[in-house]
């Protein structure tokens, strides 16, 4: 896969103070990275997958916004770090429209992971290729990821980047969110 360096400046957030860095892969899609600092090999590096309903809107469906937050936090806070924000990632890949219909089918008792299949999808259908250049762009070749997700470290690990620490998000669970978070331990072999 092929990416473009596009755009850059400086964003000024709540977290604190970033660059912001906008790739564009060969299909068009576009992929954000913020930093601080100056990034190089074992710094703190976030692979956030997009997601409009928890990052936007604030669901409580998920913990997506919460990882968000955490993980800018901690990058700024070390003073150095990667926030790859990915698109093209909403509902594990299915899109936003057949994210939503998923809702509708978990609504009706089904599991995140069977409503995907149900909707005629894998359960999850991310490829993290475009991450992958993006810290080749940087010459990162280990970092410390922020994940619960064992496929984000498989991924990496496959391409050559080395992931020397895993460091997990863990957000509070509320009503909305538990059988989601269960189901992506249980069936997802996300990390505990």
């Amino acid at each position: 896969m092929k990416i473009d360096l596009t755009a850059s400046s400086h964003l000024p957030t709540r977290f604190g103070a970033f660059r912001l860095q906008v790739f564009t892969d060969v299909d068009g899609t576009e992929h954000l990275a913020l930093f601080a600092g100056t990034p190089s090999d074992n710094c703190l590096v976030r692979l956030h997958s997009e997601c409009a309903t928890g990052d936007i809107l604030g669901s409580l469906r998920c913990d997506c916004r919460d990882q968000l937050e955490m993980a800018l936090e901690k990058i700024h806070e070390a003073g150095q770090g990667l926030f790859i924000y990915l698109r093209g990632h909403e509902g594990r890949g299915i899109g936003l429209a057949n994210k939503i219909k998923a809702y509708a089918l978990q609504d009706q008792g089904q599991d995140t992971v069977e409503a995907n299949v149900t909707l005629g999808f894998a359960p999850d259908q991310r490829d993290y290729g475009a991450a992958v250049e993006i810290l080749k762009h940087y010459g990162l070749k280990q970092v410390q990821l922020l994940t619960n997700n064992r496929r984000k470290i498989d991924a990496l690990e496959a391409a050559g980047i080395r992931v020397s620490k895993h460091v997990p998000l863990w957000a509070a669970t509320n009503p909305h969110n538990e059988g989601y978070i269960d189901t992506k331990q249980r069936k997802l072999g996300h990390l505990t």
